[in-house]
């Protein structure tokens, strides 16, 4: 005897070997045996074999007109067999009724089950409802994969031209467009990026990255909505000075600038100012809530996302010509010992004469020429003053790297500027560690020093930049938080970040802060806008390093890319570099850093020459061979690893708009120093000149 009988919603025929009460001990098919209940038997037979039959029923159920049974069907719940015997007639024999149960069973829409071999036809009503919907899908289906077709032959549909970039980006993957993108691809053996690309429906790879990086940070755009400044306090005085800025050409957020006063006994008095926009804005409306939900300016080759609103950055940016809000840190220096020894905070109005520019200063500026007076320039005997005191700050903070176990900064000799024209990139050198390059810096640290000491003197919480490394030679732990403590990688006792208030939305709570501590003296910490242990002071923290470090990473990225459209503009098959450490390489005409495989064992600063193998934008990846070793440092030389290991790095405030590539540089470099010697802060150099 064979049986065909229900487990776990499928259908099976076997033969049977014995039976013991309700249990039928059973063969499969397969060899198999096993144990089968006799509830979940549905028919008996002899003949034909149970293979055989299984193969027959589905024949014969592809056969079965579902309408038709429908309508044979009555209202009520009823028996398989029953609605058989009128459907096959005298013909309904083993073979017919496992048919009838795999057709009704395979076909809910017409048939609901209601037990072991019980069903119950649909409502009209429901029946053609679900019919309409699944002759939908079926020309869903047919739609899908005609899109399907076009993909796999490199054309794109018209359906998908205006949802390409999203169908990369934020997709829903149960639409149609997006399961033909996914098949296609699959088909090809390719993303889905690079078969979009192929298709033409982005126009490079390059408005891909961007459009990656605006859909998760920017979903709602990158405009502005319409808002106005608040306006500034009647009683803010004039200050007695006219300052000046050293910045990039195209620098437009110009946060600081300087002036020098001469005093009598040889003193002199310098001043620090750093644009204001905190009297124009409050916690809490219009303007704060865009620069909060930024936290900072975007920066990339050739472009930049503000934090805020040009009509904002205009009425505060220390622009020449025009009297313009600062908060200014005034200190008096001892021109013989360049020793400090008094400071001063002021919120007032600054008179900015120049706003002067690397791209034209650098050459005549140089520690040359400023030795032996020569050249004729835009405040050429503040900047002397400035000079030797830039210097004497530096060499302060090196004593200090000393104590926490460090050895001194190393200046880099180049600097990269990128320029985009359209799809053409122009990557130029510019050297670092120049004087105006040190004055700014060193001031700018200065101010961040002062400031947080300032604001830990009045009891006012403030938001510090710290880099601890307990007494080890290790790795530093780098981390922000709202108390001061030792940044080691600069060496200084505290620092808050303060300098750029315009582009960092950490420097703007801080200069709210520092305003409460001018204003209100000691009781700065009632009238500040955010008190000690202030929940949202801790939640600005946390927002705003997760963002900035996501900020870096696409600046990063978008450099390495424009670095490699270089080489595939100016055809560099053969490239030189120098070994950094293991297969690490670093290009010498352009900033770009590499994995070699199979490189080799060889001494940092060993030069190489490279065969570029292929250039991807997609993934921004450059495969490359070495060719040959040019040559290596001598072995009288002291190695990379023994001149310090922070180099420029830690140089955390290097001037006005250079953030984007000095970061990128920060944390390239922090990947090759070697373990033994700790990285410093990987945020440090992005100070230096932005364009």
């Amino acid at each position: 005897m064979n049986i065909f009988f229900e487990e776990s919603g499928s259908f099976k025929a076997c033969s049977v070997l014995s039976k013991q009460g309700d249990a039928f001990q059973v063969e499969l098919p397969g060899g198999r045996r096993a144990k089968v209940r006799a509830k979940d038997v549905l028919i008996k037979f002899d003949k034909p074999a149970a293979s055989e039959l299984m193969q027959e029923a589905d024949t014969i159920a592809q056969q079965i007109d579902l309408d038709f049974l429908w309508e044979c069907a009555p209202d009520d719940e009823f028996p398989f067999a029953t609605l058989g015997a009128d459907y096959f007639g005298d013909k309904f024999g083993p073979t017919e009724r496992a048919a009838l149960v795999l057709r009704m069973h395979g076909a809910p829409v017409y048939f609901r089950r209601k037990g072991r071999g019980q069903y119950q036809r649909a409502p009209q009503e429901q029946l053609q409802m679900a019919l309409a919907s699944l002759e939908r899908k079926r020309q869903q289906a047919l739609v899908q994969a005609g899109w399907e077709g076009e993909l796999k032959a490199g054309k794109l549909p018209e359906a998908l031209k205006n949802k390409a970039i999203g169908l990369l980006t934020k997709p829903d993957k149960n639409s149609s467009e997006y399961k033909a993108l996914e098949a296609a691809a699959a088909a090809r053996g390719i993303s889905q990026a690079r078969l979009v690309l192929e298709c033409g429906g982005i126009a490079s790879a390059r408005a891909l990255h961007e459009a990656r990086f605006l859909s998760e940070f920017f979903p709602h755009g990158i405009g502005f909505p319409s808002v106005q400044p608040g306006a500034l306090p009647e009683d803010l005085p004039e200050a007695d000075v006219e300052a000046f800025s050293i910045d990039d050409v195209t620098t437009t957020e110009i946060d600081d600038a300087f002036s020098v006063q001469d005093l009598a006994d040889g003193r002199v008095r310098v001043g620090i100012h750093i644009a204001a926009p905190a009297p124009g804005i409050t916690r809490g409306d219009a303007t704060d809530a865009i620069a909060r939900g930024r936290l900072s300016t975007v920066y990339m080759p050739g472009d930049k996302i503000t934090m805020l609103p040009d009509n904002v950055v205009d009425a505060f940016t220390l622009a020449e010509g025009g009297l313009r809000p600062a908060l200014s840190l005034y200190i008096i220096v001892n021109r013989e010992t360049q020793e400090i020894v008094a400071t001063e905070t002021r919120a007032e109005r600054v008179f900015v004469k120049h706003n002067l520019r690397h791209n034209h200063l650098d050459e005549h500026v140089t520690k040359e020429t400023l030795a032996a007076g020569t050249g004729e320039y835009p405040h050429k005997e503040d900047i002397a003053v400035l000079w030797p005191l830039a210097q004497a700050l530096f060499e302060k903070r090196q004593q200090a790297r000393a104590t926490y176990r460090l050895k001194r900064e190393i200046l880099r000799n180049n600097d990269f500027n990128f320029y985009v024209d359209g799809e053409h990139i122009t990557i130029t050198p510019r050297r670092r560690g120049s004087p105006l390059d040190l004055i700014v810096a060193e001031l700018a640290i200065l101010a961040n020093l002062s400031w947080g000491a300032f604001l830990n003197d009045h009891g006012v919480p403030g938001i510090y930049r710290s880099q601890r490394g307990f007494g080890g030679p290790g790795s530093k732990r780098t981390r922000m938080q709202t108390t001061p403590a030792p940044h080691e990688g600069l060496g200084v006792a505290q620092y808050a970040w303060s300098t750029s208030p315009l582009r960092r939305y950490v420097d703007l709570v801080n200069q709210w802060q520092l305003l409460a501590c001018v204003q209100h003296g000691v009781t700065a910490k009632l009238a500040a806008p955010f008190k000690p242990k202030d929940a949202d002071l801790f939640a600005v923290v946390q927002g705003f390093d997760d963002t900035y470090s996501a900020y870096a990473d696409h600046q990063r990225r978008m450099e390495y890319f424009w670095c490699l459209r270089w080489l595939k503009q100016e055809n560099k098959r053969q490239v030189a570099a120098s070994v950094v450490k293991d297969d690490l390489v670093r290009l010498e005409e352009i900033p770009l850093i590499l994995h070699v495989p199979g490189l080799g064992v060889h001494a940092r600063g060993t030069r190489v020459m490279l065969e570029v193998v292929s250039i991807d934008e997609l993934t921004v990846e450059a495969p490359c061979r070495l060719l040959n070793v040019i040559d290596a440092p001598s072995a009288s030389a002291p190695a990379k690893e023994d001149e310090g290991e922070d180099e420029i790095i830690d140089t955390e405030d290097l001037s006005a708009e250079s953030e984007a590539k000095a970061q990128a540089e920060a944390s390239a470099e922090a990947s090759e120093t070697p373990p033994e010697e700790p990285a410093g802060d990987t945020q440090a150099s992005e100070e230096w000149t932005q364009s």
